[in-house]
């Protein structure tokens, strides 16, 4: 079971993190570029929806992100999977 743990360890470590961490930073400049729409297009009735609807999706997906890696650590924790740390 060790290698089993090492495993989803290394996977998470390797794989999971940087993915979130991508997803992060997309969903963040989603939510930057809705607010410098909402900001810039004051007179555009248009403009000024997209912008905020941009912003309402780029929260959404901030908030999905920061639940799915909330979700992993409390998986990882429960099962006592601890992230594996590259020998020095």
């Amino acid at each position: 079971m060790s290698v089993l743990y090492q495993f989803v360890g290394k996977l998470t470590e390797q794989i999971v993190n940087p993915i979130l961490l991508l997803l992060t930073a997309v969903a963040f400049v989603i939510f930057l570029w809705g607010a410098y729409e909402f900001v810039a297009n004051a007179g555009d009735g248009k403009k000024r929806e997209e912008g905020r609807q941009a912003i309402f999706w780029g929260i959404i997906g901030l908030v999905i992100i920061f639940g799915a890696y909330g979700i992993l650590n409390v998986a990882l924790r429960t099962f006592n999977i601890q992230e594996v740390v590259a020998p020095r």
